[in-house]
């Protein structure tokens, strides 16, 4: 019994620490979104579609499903937190 004591605290510890950083992210997650449907994403976008940019250039902040998903997922665990088990 101690020790299911000892891994329950202790998970506990890791995810309250999760959830301070996650709740940290917000506003930069806020910034995101913000970005996402601004009027500047549409014009880099479509910069990106007539390849102005350079190739190597890192481009998951153009890709529409992938801010999508993750404002999604940022939601669902939002709310997940916020549920009373």
């Amino acid at each position: 019994m101690e020790g299911i004591l000892d891994r329950a605290n202790g998970r506990m510890n890791v995810l309250e620490k999760a959830i301070e950083e996650f709740e940290k992210a917000q506003a930069e997650i806020k910034k995101l979104e913000e970005y996402y449907t601004s009027q500047q994403w549409k014009d880099d976008f479509a910069a990106d579609e007539e390849g102005k940019y350079p190739a190597d250039l890192k481009r998951g902040i153009l890709s529409e499903d992938g801010i999508y998903n993750m404002l999604e997922r940022n939601k669902e665990l939002l709310q997940r937190i916020k549920e009373e088990p």
